[in-house]
């Protein structure tokens, strides 16, 4: 609390957040393509990365995950759910969405994290990656979310939908992404080959 200059009651002053990292949009193809995404840019950042798997299963797909997917909202899909801690402080939950009618039966099925990686494993089973869409949104966290991420009340997430796509166009992997928004920058970076005005 400080005092407030005009002489009034004291004002709260916001706790400095006890970590921040960065997020860049679009996301680099070289961090794309390491073995986690979340880990290559928090080592680059100087930052220690943590991660735990929080579910892996059906779900029903919410209104933009469906539509990312080419699917009905509330289709059964596979969610791969984890918790990104950075210096041991939870400051993302990143879920991989998949159609069932693709990849029920998989490896992306099994539980825990996937080696070498969820893009090896995605190649594996044919699909080649041909472009990816991202979207961002702010809004008020989901209970679960301010639980999960320690969210201060009144506190505000960011969420980023990254739909990526293979070479026949078919939608094949949505990654939803919610950031604790007091912890994150989100640098946004012009692609390669479009610097226009």
């Amino acid at each position: 609390m400080r005092s407030d200059p005009a002489g009034g009651d004291a004002v709260p002053v916001p706790e400095r957040p006890r970590v921040v990292v960065r997020r860049t949009l679009p996301t680099e193809p070289a961090i794309r393509a390491s073995a986690s995404l979340f880990a290559a840019e928090a080592e680059r950042q100087g930052v220690r990365p943590g991660r735990r798997m929080l579910y892996v299963g059906p779900e029903p797909a919410g209104d933009r995950v469906a539509a990312a997917l080419g699917v009905e909202p509330g289709t059964e899909v596979l969610a791969r759910r984890k918790l990104l801690l950075a210096e041991d402080v939870p400051v993302r939950v990143a879920t991989s969405f998949f159609r069932l009618d693709l990849f029920a039966g998989t490896a992306l099925t099994a539980p825990g994290f996937i080696l070498p990686s969820l893009q090896a494993a995605i190649e594996a089973l044919g699909h080649r990656f041909g472009h990816a869409e991202e979207e961002l949104t702010a809004r008020v966290p989901t209970a679960f979310e301010r639980a999960t991420l320690l969210l201060a009340p009144g506190e505000w997430v960011v969420q980023i939908v990254r739909a990526g796509l293979d070479t026949e166009g078919t939608p094949v992997h949505v990654l939803e992404t919610v950031c604790a928004a007091s912890r994150h920058v989100f640098p946004i970076r012009q692609v390669a080959g479009a610097d226009e005005f």
